[in-house]
C-alpha cells in the first residue's frame, strides 16, 4: 500500500455500498450507466469529502465521518441504485468477519432484535468458503452465545456479508428510487404546476434517465406570489432527484386576459393549455429538449378527457410525455408523499389554470374547432412576448447538500440567471468516471 492510499484509508473512514439493481441488465452498454451514475454521485457529493467508484454491479463511496449525513442524503435521492447501506470493511478473513457480524448481532440485540439469519456472496473465488460455510461460520459466535436465535424466513435482522475485492459485512439496506442514471436518456421539458401531479411526472421520467428542466406559468396578481414561491420549492426537490433543473418563470396575464376576452367562457381552459403548449414548444427549441412532459391524468379533469388530450397534443411541436396518463390519484398521491412533495403541493394557493376555470368547461373539443377559436384570438404575439421575458432560476442538489452538510468550501451554481437567458450547458450529468 503506497503512501497516499495509506492517507485516504486514515482519512476516508466510513464506507457505503450501493446496488445498482437495472443497470446489470444492461449488457455490453453497462459501463455507459455506471459511467453516468459515477458522475452523478461525484457531483451531487461535490461539497463533502468523499471518494466514489464502481465494481461488480456495486456502487461504493468512502467519507470522512464528518461527510456521512451528505453521502447518506445523496444516495436517498440518487436515482440509478436499488438501495444503500453504511458497512464494515473488515479483513477477508473468517475470525474478523465473525468480529463484524457480532457485533452487528449485539447493536440489533440492544435494539430489540430477538432473531437474525446472515446472507452470504462469494464474488471472489480465492477465498477458502463458499457462501454457505461463510454463512455456517460467520454466525457460530451470535447462536453459541445465544445472543440473536436463527430464523431462516422471517428473521428481525438479515446481515449480508460479500466477499469481494474486500470483504463488506452490514445490515439495515435502505431501498432508494431505483430506476436510471439521470442523463442517459435524453432532456424533456416539465410543465410544472403547484400541484400534485407535475412533480410526480417529472419524477417518473426522472427515474428513466432523462435529464428534465421545467417550465411554470405565472399570473400576477392572479395569482401570488406564495403560489410562485411553491412552485421554486417543488422545483427544488425536483434538483436533488435529477442533479439541477432551471425553472423557466413564464408571466402569462395578457395571455390570459386575452383569453378572458377572446375566447368562448367554456373553453377557456384548454384554449390556456393550448398557449402553454405553445410557450413550451418556444422553450423546448431553445434549451434542445427531446419531449416535452405533463402531468395530465386521463379523465381527472375537463382538461384531461380524450378528446381534449387530443386538441393539446395537437398543438404540440415535441413528442409529449404523459407519464401519469393511466394513475388515480390515490397513485399520485402515493408518489408526491414517497418524493417529498406532498406538503408542498397541497399549499392552498392557487395556480393560474384554477382561477380563470369556466363553470361549464367543453368536455369533448374537436381539434378543428379549438384551431379556429385559438386563431381568432390572435394571441402568437402575447405568447412570444411572455416567452421573451421569462425569469430563470437553477437548482443543484450539490448546493442542496452543501448548504445543509458542507465539509469543505465550494461555490454555488444556484439562483437566478438573466430574464431570457439560454440555459448553460448542464453541469454534472457528462463526464469521466475515471
Amino acid at each position: 500500500m503506497d503512501t497516499k492510499e495509506k492517507l485516504d484509508d486514515a482519512l476516508y473512514t466510513e464506507t457505503y455500498l450501493g446496488k445498482v439493481g437495472e443497470l446489470t441488465l444492461k449488457g455490453s452498454n453497462m459501463h455507459l450507466f455506471e459511467k453516468q451514475l459515477v458522475c452523478n454521485a461525484r457531483v451531487a457529493l461535490e461539497a463533502v469529502d468523499a471518494k466514489v467508484h464502481t465494481q461488480a454491479g456495486r456502487l461504493y463511496v468512502r467519507c470522512t465521518k464528518a461527510s456521512c449525513p451528505g453521502v447518506e442524503y445523496a444516495l436517498d435521492h440518487l436515482l440509478g441504485i436499488t438501495g444503500w447501506a453504511k458497512v464494515r470493511t473488515v479483513a477477508k478473513d473468517i475470525s474478523a468477519i465473525r468480529r463484524a457480524v457480532t457485533e452487528i448481532a449485539l447493536e440489533a440485540k440492544g435494539q430489540g432484535a430477538r432473531s437474525f439469519k446472515i446472507e452470504a456472496r462469494r464474488e471472489d473465488k480465492s477465498f477458502p468458503l463458499n457462501s454457505y460455510a461463510i454463512c455456517a461460520q460467520a454466525a457460530g459466535e451470535v447462536f453459541d452465545g445465544g445472543i440473536l436465535a436463527v430464523d431462516l424466513h422471517r428473521p428481525d435482522v438479515v446481515v449480508h456479508v460479500e466477499v469481494r475485492r474486500q470483504c463488506y459485512v452490514y445490515s439495515g439496506q435502505k431501498k432508494t428510487c431505483r430506476g436510471l442514471p439521470v442523463g442517459v436518456s435524453g432532456k424533456g421539458l416539465l410543465l410544472l404546476s403547484g400541484g400534485l401531479d407535475s412533480p410526480v411526472a417529472g419524477w417518473r421520467m426522472m427515474r428513466r434517465g432523462m435529464k428534465v428542466e421545467c417550465a411554470y406559468f405565472h399570473s400576477y396578481p392572479y395569482t401570488s406570489e406564495e403560489a410562485q414561491k411553491k412552485v421554486e420549492d417543488l422545483a427544488a426537490i425536483i434538483a436533488d432527484y435529477g442533479m439541477d433543473t432551471h425553472l423557466n418563470i413564464i408571466p402569462f396575464t395578457d395571455v390570459q386576459m386575452r383569453i378572458k376576452q377572446k375566447a368562448p367562457e367554456a373553453y377557456s381552459t384548454l384554449m390556456l393549455r393550448l398557449c402553454m403548449m405553445k410557450a413550451a414548444n418556444l422553450l423546448a427549441r431553445r434549451i434542445q429538449a427531446d419531449c416535452i412532459i405533463t402531468g395530465e391524468s386521463l379523465g381527472q379533469v375537463a382538461s384531461q378527457t380524450v378528446e381534449n388530450l387530443t386538441v393539446t397534443e395537437s398543438f404540440a411541436e415535441f413528442p409529449l410525455f404523459r407519464p401519469l396518463l393511466g394513475m388515480d390519484k390515490e397513485e399520485i398521491v402515493d408518489g408526491a408523499r414517497e418524493i417529498g412533495t406532498y406538503d408542498i403541493s397541497i399549499l392552498p394557493y392557487e395556480d393560474c389554470c384554477v382561477l380563470f376555470s369556466p363553470s361549464h368547461p367543453v368536455l369533448k373539443a374537436s381539434v378543428d374547432e379549438a384551431r379556429r377559436i385559438y386563431e381568432d384570438m390572435d394571441i402568437d404575439a402575447l405568447v412570444q412576448q411572455a416567452f421573451d421575458s421569462r425569469r430563470i432560476i437553477r437548482y443543484a442538489v450539490r448546493d442542496s447538500i452543501g448548504k445543509q452538510f458542507a465539509t469543505k468550501p465550494f461555490v454555488s451554481q444556484s439562483g437566478m440567471l438573466c430574464e431570457g437567458k439560454d440555459h448553460a450547458p448542464a453541469q454534472g450529468h457528462q463526464g469521466s468516471a475515471d
